[in-house]
C-alpha cells in the first residue's frame, strides 16, 4: 500500500472535518438537498463525459493511488547489466531462456524483439510506440478525475444559485435569510471539497504513477536497445544510471561496491 496516499487524504478529511466540528455544530455543514445537487450533478455529468468502458476502470483505477508500487529502477538496471553481460559472452539468443523469469511484460517484448533478429530502429519503433498507447490509456483514466473536478465547484454553483433564488423568493421572512443564505453557500462548499479534497489530488497521483512508469519503460527501452547493439556493460550501467535520481543512484553505487 501507498502509504503516501493513504495518509494523505485522511489528513486532509481528518483535519477539514475536525474544523468544522470545532464549531460546535458540525450538523451546520450537512444539506443532503446540497449533497444531492453536488456530488450527483457532479457524478452525473462525468458519466456523461466518459465512453461505458472507460467508465468500467474506475474502481480499478482509483485502487492503484493507493496500491500501485513504484517501479524498482536499481533491480531494473542490475537486471539489464546482467543480461548484457550474458549476452556479450554468450550472444544475443541465450537470452531467450531468461525471457519467462522477467516480470515485466514490456521487458519481456523487448527481449522477444531483440532475440528474434529485429532491426534496432523498428525495435524501438515499436517499443515506443507502446509507451505512447500506454500513456494515452492513463491519460484516458486519469481524465475522469479532471472531468469530476470540473464540474464539482460548477455544480456547486448552481446549488448555491438555486438556493439563492429560494431564499429571495421569501424575502418577506427575515429570519430564514440567515439559515437560507447558510444553505446556498453549502453546496459551493461541497464543490470545492470534491474537487480539492478528491478530484484534483487523485488526478494528480495518476499522472505522479504514470511519469514514473513511463520513465521505468524508456529505461527498458535504452537498456535492451544496448544489449542489442553489443555494448560494454559497463557503458550500458552507465547509461542506465542517467535514468536514477541522485540518491538512487548513490544507493546504486553502494550496492555495487
Amino acid at each position: 500500500m501507498d502509504l503516501t496516499s493513504l495518509i494523505g487524504f485522511l489528513a486532509t478529511w481528518i483535519l477539514v472535518i475536525a474544523s468544522m466540528a470545532s464549531g460546535g455544530n458540525i450538523g451546520a455543514y450537512i444539506d443532503v438537498p446540497s449533497i444531492m445537487i453536488t456530488l450527483g450533478g457532479a457524478i452525473g455529468a462525468t458519466v456523461i463525459s466518459n465512453p461505458g468502458d472507460r467508465l468500467k476502470n474506475v474502481g480499478g483505477t482509483f485502487k492503484s493511488v493507493f496500491f500501485s508500487k513504484a517501479p524498482d529502477l536499481i533491480g531494473m538496471v542490475q537486471m539489464i547489466v546482467s543480461f548484457a553481460e550474458k549476452a556479450r559472452r554468450e550472444g544475443l539468443l541465450s537470452l531467450e531462456a531468461d525471457v519467462a523469469e522477467v516480470d515485466s511484460d514490456f521487458m519481456r517484448k523487448a527481449i522477444q524483439l531483440v532475440v528474434d533478429g529485429t532491426d534496432p530502429e523498428l525495435v524501438r519503433a515499436i517499443l515506443d510506440t507502446e509507451i505512447g498507447v500506454f500513456e494515452d490509456r492513463h491519460s484516458q483514466n486519469k481524465s475522469m478525475f479532471d472531468t469530476l473536478a470540473e464540474f464539482g465547484p460548477s455544480f456547486g454553483m448552481i446549488g448555491t444559485l438555486i438556493g439563492l433564488i429560494a431564499m429571495l423568493g421569501n424575502l418577506q421572512d427575515v429570519s430564514a435569510l440567515g439559515p437560507g443564505m447558510a444553505v446556498a453557500l453549502i453546496t459551493t462548499m461541497y464543490g470545492s471539497m470534491l474537487a480539492n479534497m478528491f478530484a484534483i489530488p487523485t488526478s494528480k497521483k495518476l499522472a505522479a504513477r504514470s511519469a514514473e512508469e513511463v520513465k521505468a519503460m524508456e529505461l527498458m527501452v535504452e537498456g535492451i536497445l544496448a544489449i542489442q547493439a553489443g555494448e560494454n556493460p559497463r557503458i550500458v550501467e552507465e547509461k542506465l544510471k542517467v535514468y536514477l535520481p541522485p540518491k538512487m543512484r548513490e544507493a546504486f553505487n553502494q550496492e555495487g561496491e
